[in-house]
């Protein structure tokens, strides 16, 4: 599982989304003649569930493969790790116009998917033992989805929304109906079996039941139109009218369990978060899962720093921080050898 060895963007491999600070100094140490064998060490300054490090050890494989085998070292910690702060979670030994003019692009994968990965964490941790599915591609740029669903997933999610991002985890997408489907159609149960004739047959045949009448009623239409071959209705009930309640939920349990449709899940989506999903467990609310969306995209992003620890062999830091390599037992050696030869 993970961001595998496809080779970074052209935006990244040169530089072009590198802090400018970075290219000058490169410039100046070659006008300089200077090169020195340095070992940097990153960190964060809080707990968190590390993601991203699979994407940075990638960047750092493919800008590595032409160094000199015998002084080049990569370390790190994997995607899913729970880290403390000022933990070394990942360790670069190379010559510096190596790798330098890189550091904004590693530092941003992590903070970025690390952020992710800890708030789906949160939700997770919070709904368990009930499912969180990641529903946060529409509130970020297309370009990076798959890096959130893969973040989300790390954190625990059990699925996402987004073809592309559930590849990177190994998993299929995960996904109901959208409402314009619905409205299209005019009515919840034509939506619903047309979906059942033309999806495939391994999608669970989860329908959305807030769009145009009573979610109970719909749920029991769909319900009867579909018998077993449904798996679950989603509740996603907006603001407007008063969104999705424990009360609702239960509603819709009771009825259908009266009629024989025990077996139907019901997911529950719309703005969730950890105080919201506590709501529901609190209420003991037979949710079945959860689908978050912008609590999981919208997450701050976790500040990552890279700090030079050695150079050519001498310990040495900047002020405020110790000297020389830190000890880190976790750190496993990166082979550099496939991006060598590939």
């Amino acid at each position: 599982m993970g961001l595998t060895r496809s080779r970074p963007s052209h935006e990244i491999l040169s530089g072009d989304s590198a802090d400018v600070y970075f290219a000058r100094a490169e410039s100046i140490l070659e006008k300089e003649g200077l090169d020195p064998l340095v070992t940097m060490e990153v960190f964060t300054r809080q707990d968190a569930v590390l993601c991203g490090i699979d994407e940075a050890s990638n960047l750092l494989g493919h800008v590595l493969a032409g160094a000199d085998p015998a002084e080049t070292k990569l370390e790190t910690l994997h995607d899913g790790d729970a880290i403390a702060p000022k933990e070394v979670v990942l360790r670069i030994q190379a010559r510096y116009r190596r790798f330098g003019l890189y550091e904004t692009a590693f530092l941003g994968m992590l903070a970025q998917s690390t952020g992710w990965a800890t708030a789906a964490r949160t939700v997770v941790d919070v709904a368990a033992p009930d499912p969180v599915i990641s529903f946060g591609a529409r509130h970020i740029h297309p370009d990076i989805t798959d890096v959130l669903d893969y973040a989300a997933i790390i954190g625990g999610c059990v699925g996402a929304s987004t073809p592309a991002g559930a590849r990177l985890a190994g998993l299929a997408p995960t996904g109901t109906m959208p409402h314009s489907l619905v409205l299209i159609f005019g009515d919840t149960v034509d939506a619903a079996l047309a979906f059942d004739r033309h999806v495939e047959p391994d999608v669970p045949r989860i329908v959305l039941v807030d769009t145009f009448k009573d979610e109970a009623e719909e749920a029991l239409r769909v319900a009867h139109a579909l018998g077993d071959r449904l798996y679950g209705v989603r509740l996603d009930t907006p603001s407007e009218r008063g969104r999705v309640t424990a009360d609702l939920v239960h509603e819709v349990r009771a009825r259908l369990d009266q009629a024989g449709f025990d077996h139907v899940k019901i997911t529950v989506s719309g703005g969730l978060n950890p105080e919201r999903i506590a709501y529901f467990k609190e209420a003991g609310a037979p949710v079945d899962s959860f689908a978050v969306g912008s609590y999981i995209s919208g997450a701050t992003p976790i500040d990552f720093t890279g700090d030079i620890k050695e150079i050519d062999g001498k310990p040495i830091a900047k002020r405020g921080r110790i000297p020389g390599l830190t000890d880190s037992p976790r750190l496993t050696t990166v082979d550099l050898s496939a991006y060598r030869e590939g």
